[in-house]
């Protein structure tokens, strides 16, 4: 019966015929492919709205009958692929053999497979293109099949924010497709055929597939920003990163998604499923940051990097050649910031190596890869990846740089070691310093403008001058171009420029205020050095026998009271004070100030008097005295201000006569006729001597005042110049911190790099010494100055080893093997590189096979020698034995007056004893290892002989009185009985023993 005719495309047909899918869906499969297709198809509605495309690896020599089988198990239109057709909703597409397929503007392009093109990339290469044609709309599906093809076209797909599905490895027929594909982490459903079929099926119907565009499906929520920030709160909360100043659209985008493969279609259902699942908060964060890379992404970025950036360091980093100065201090330091999962580094690493090769210069590399997701940087570290991985890498690097482990590939430690892994967050965290070369390639895509615009002075501020940057192909410096200047436009390489820039760290501040504390004063006898001001009034008060007053210092605080001071002195109200002016009586205070301002500035000492002072209905006139205490070691600041009261009519009485109105009668001065007159002269002399002190105050006010104002410009100028120091000293200070805050990141990336190597140095330590202790074998190393590295515990007992000899020559050490050179013998090896072995006896007579081998580093160093004793003493003995026993059967054979042959399984002479040579006149040597009907000109090519050896041998194990009659050439006619026995042998080549007995 003809099969039923498969449905033909029609050309005539475009998508403005059917519609554009919603999504195009890409099916890859190899080895037991078919079956899955079958029940993939057979379970999927055929209104899904999606056009379905299978790539399967066929054999290019044969035409494929693929279309014919897929169209008998669905409905919907089936099509073998043409040039440049259309894809349209609800149809089948089948890529032909021979050829390699790709998509482009929602048209499927045939492409003739070159030889050198892997047959198993084919649909890796239509992943990738579907995913630059499609982005969101893209489904990529893994099924059963052999190999790793599909896996990096998966991750490609996911980047693109596609979904990807892999068929479970349980229910595929061949299995290493799909693990490969789960293996990378970047698959959103684990199911069956039948199962990915409904979930294509439920996706067909969300929002995020029947969305026009994904523009538009963002605007349908720009009013619903709120759940938008309480998602992204969760976040923040759950893995402390705020993706708030990450692209909004990006953000939706990949929320959306989200929300599509857990089947909810409102914001708000998803922010709380996201509070009851802290499992999808991962997937969520995971989902934002996409760690997708390869080895050599861009090729000809790196080949820009290998002649435009690399030739510009090394004169830089050997510029300072200067006698005594190592070229190690000089490091080239490179920053791989947003590393992913390693590939970038590793690939920079790599073609650094490649270059310093080829210049024959030995300079130290640093490069810090850093990470925001710690997952990634675990990853990075351990530097293992999948064959698909490092399928871009070329057979040269992949056998130079890597090293082959179960399951793929690990980067050397050469490499890794050059290397240090690190989370961080660039938008929060500190960048390093003093850098060659930046590459952030695709991670400023993501951010907003805001984060953009601190992370791009972050980058100049990290960079030595003239250091370069290099951004992804999308990606440029925006605002920045007096920052960075464009020194290749394809690729997107900048160099750093001279503009002075202050970048300043998000430091957290603290809430508190500095508190400041008044200081103490300082009491005399509290002040260094012999003046003792106490003793100094007291001398002066001694000397003016005894009057009333206190002692001061230079704020008028006083110190100390002499005497009775309560009629002068007179606590005010409110807070306590022991300041003079707060305490003087009101009609002193004005005098005090005075006199105290006067003997300050003349340094000599100043009394008023006389001073009115009313004391209740009265009126006392009193003395005040200010002495300075000069001394040789201290300046006058303290005063000693006396009290003293005068007697009544001793004061001075001023000439007030001119003061006196004209008109006063002539008998005016006669005091004693007019009593008044007194009493108008002591008024008048009081109201002078308020004058005169009112004039002298305000005299000395102004004076203090110009002092003051003087005092204050020159002051308002040391302020002004002391806060330009004090700008330039925070200046400098904040360049300090900034570069120590710089240097501590790195040391804490660093610390960080070398805590992950100390473990995994342990561990190899301790795996290490498990080894040699379970090792029933004596193995030595001694280093390259022939002193003992390490020795397994038999090793220990040989040579008369304890643990604390480690480190000790080898000449020191008194082993108990029979050989004279050992010493000389290892030597020789390390020298020559050339492995020794020699059987050797220790001082028991127990034989061992020495072998003496190159101790070999990680970086091709020779740095010692491993010895290795192999006990051979059970096979020297056997073999002597052996040996022995066959002397002993040689000498029975010899002496056995029969004629005797050993033959082999062929027929061939092996041996004959001396009794045959004699009868029967044959040499050894024309005998032995000859076939036995060929002996003397086949005079032995008998047929009674073939039937013996033939015939009868294989059927009996012995043949006994076998009669053969026949003349001989040599000895004439001979009638011999036959005697034969198969010996069986170890190794299955048995052996025949003939005996030719001559009858009398």
């Amino acid at each position: 019966m003809a099969p039923a005719e498969p449905p033909v495309n029609d050309s005539s047909q475009t998508p403005a015929d059917h519609g554009e899918p919603t999504m195009v869906v890409g099916i890859g499969a190899s080895a037991g492919g078919l079956e899955a297709f079958t029940r993939l198809l057979n379970n999927l509605p055929t209104d899904t709205g999606m056009a379905f495309v299978l790539v399967q690896h066929l054999d290019p020599n044969q035409p494929s009958l693929l279309t014919e089988i897929i169209a008998r198990t669905t409905q919907m239109p089936v099509h073998e692929v043409e040039d440049g057709m259309a894809v349209a909703p609800n149809q089948v597409y089948v890529m032909p053999s021979n050829v390699v397929m790709t998509i482009a503007q929602g048209c499927l392009q045939l492409h003739p497979r070159q030889p050198s093109y892997p047959p198993s990339r084919v649909i890796d290469g239509f992943f990738q293109s579907l995913a630059e044609d499609q982005l969101d709309q893209a489904v990529g599906i893994v099924l059963s099949g052999a190999d790793a093809d599909g896996a990096v076209g998966l991750e490609a797909i996911k980047a693109a924010e596609g979904i990807t599905f892999a068929q479970s490895e349980a229910t595929a027929q061949v299995a290493s497709m799909p693990h490969m594909a789960i293996a990378t982490d970047q698959v959103d459903f684990i199911q069956t055929p039948e199962e990915i079929a409904t979930t294509l099926a439920s996706l067909s119907h969300h929002p995020y597939m029947t969305r026009t565009s994904p523009a538009a499906m963002v605007e349908t929520v720009t009013s619903e920003a709120a759940a938008i920030e309480v998602i992204l709160n969760l976040l923040r909360r759950h893995t402390q990163v705020n993706f708030s100043q990450y692209k909004p659209k990006m953000l939706k985008r990949r929320i959306f998604r989200r929300m599509a493969l857990n089947h909810l279609e409102s914001l708000d259902s998803y922010s709380q499923y996201l509070e009851e699942n802290p499992a999808e908060l991962q997937a969520l964060y995971q989902e934002i940051l996409i760690n997708v890379t390869g080895f050599f992404r861009d090729p000809e970025v790196f080949n820009a990097l290998t002649q435009e950036v690399f030739p510009m360091l090394l004169p830089r980093n050997l510029a300072s050649s200067a006698p005594g100065l190592r070229s190690r201090e000089l490091p080239i330091r490179i920053w791989v910031a947003g590393c992913s999962m390693g590939q970038e580094a590793y690939s920079v690493a790599i073609c650094l190596l490649e270059y310093l090769a080829h210049q024959a210069i030995n300079v130290p590399i640093q490069i810090f890869a850093t990470d925001v997701s710690e997952r990634a940087i675990e990853i990075a570290r351990l530097g293992l990846y999948s064959p698909a991985q490092i399928a871009d890498v070329s057979p040269e690097r992949l056998q130079r740089f890597f090293v082959p482990v179960e399951g793929g590939y690990q980067i050397n430690q050469m490499v890794r070691e050059l290397c240090i892994f690190a989370r961080q967050n660039l938008a929060n965290d500190p960048p390093f310093s003093r850098l060659d070369l930046i590459t952030c390639r695709n991670v400023l895509i993501y951010f907003g403008a805001r984060l953009q615009r601190r992370v791009l002075p972050m980058f100049h501020y990290g960079l030595n001058p003239r250091g370069f940057l290099l951004l992804g192909s999308s990606e440029t410096v925006g605002e920045f171009t007096d920052l960075f200047s464009l020194v290749n436009t394809k690729h997107k390489l900048y160099v750093k420029q001279a503009e002075s820039l202050r970048f300043n760290f998000a430091f957290d501040h603290s809430d508190y205020a500095p508190v400041v504390t008044a200081p103490r004063p300082i009491l005399p006898s509290e002040s260094p050095g012999s003046f003792d001001p106490y003793g100094l009034a007291d001398q002066i008060v001694l000397n003016r026998y005894g009057p009333v007053g206190v002692l001061v210092n230079a704020h008028l605080d006083i110190l100390q009271f002499r005497g009775q001071t309560g009629a002068y002195l007179d606590p005010s109200p409110g807070r306590a004070s022991l300041n003079l002016l707060t305490m003087a009586k009101e009609g002193l205070r004005l005098d005090l100030r005075t006199a105290i301002y006067q003997a300050r500035q003349s340094h000599q000492t100043v009394g008023r008097e006389p001073v009115f002072l009313r004391d209740g209905p009265q009126t006392r006139q009193i003395r005040i005295e200010v002495v300075p205490l000069n001394s040789i070691e201290a300046d006058p600041n303290y005063y000693l201000v006396l009290f003293e009261d005068l007697p009544p009519g001793n004061a001075a009485l001023p000439e007030t006569t001119a003061s006196l109105p004209a008109t006063a009668p002539p008998d005016l001065e006669d005091s004693g006729n007019y009593p008044e007159i007194d009493q108008y002269r002591q008024e008048i002399q009081r109201l002078q001597q308020n004058l005169d002190t009112t004039r002298s105050h305000l005299q000395s006010i102004i004076q203090e005042q110009e002092a003051t104002n003087q005092d204050l410009r020159a002051a308002n100028e040391e302020i002004l110049s002391s806060n330009e120091e004090l700008q330039s000293t925070n200046e400098e200070l904040q360049t300090a911190k900034e570069e120590i805050q710089a240097t501590n990141e790195e040391l804490s990336t660093i610390n960080d790099e070398l805590y992950h190597r100390n473990s995994e140095t342990i561990r190899i330590s301790n795996d290490f010494q498990n080894l040699l202790s379970s090792i029933n074998i004596p193995i030595l190393m001694v280093e390259g100055n022939m002193r003992i590295r390490q020795f397994t515990p038999t090793a220990a007992a040989l040579f008369n080893l304890i643990p604390s000899d480690v480190g000790r020559p080898l000449s020191d050490i008194n082993h108990r093997l029979t050989i004279t050179d050992l010493e000389q013998r290892i030597l020789t090896v390390i020298d020559t590189l050339n492995q020794s072995s020699q059987e050797v006896q220790d001082q028991e007579d127990t034989w061992y096979d020495l072998r003496i081998r190159p101790y070999r580093t990680l970086d091709d160093r020779i740095d010692g020698a491993v010895i290795v004793l192999v006990n051979i003493d059970r096979l020297k003995r056997n073999a002597a034995e052996i040996q022995l026993a066959r002397d002993y059967a040689d000498g029975i054979v010899q002496t056995v007056r029969e004629s005797l042959v050993v033959l082999d399984a062929n027929l061939r002479v092996i041996t004959a004893n001396q009794q045959f040579y004699e009868t029967f006149q044959v040499p050894p040597a024309d005998t032995e290892q000859q076939l036995i009907f060929d002996l003397g000109n086949g005079q032995w090519d008998l047929p009674q002989l073939r039937s013996l050896l033939y015939n009868l041998l294989p059927e009996n194990l012995v043949v006994e009185d076998f009669e053969v009659s026949h003349n001989f050439e040599n000895i004439g006619p001979k009638t011999m009985y036959l005697n034969a026995r198969r010996m069986a042998q170890p190794h299955g080549k048995d052996l025949i023993l003939l005996a030719i007995e001559a009858k009398a």
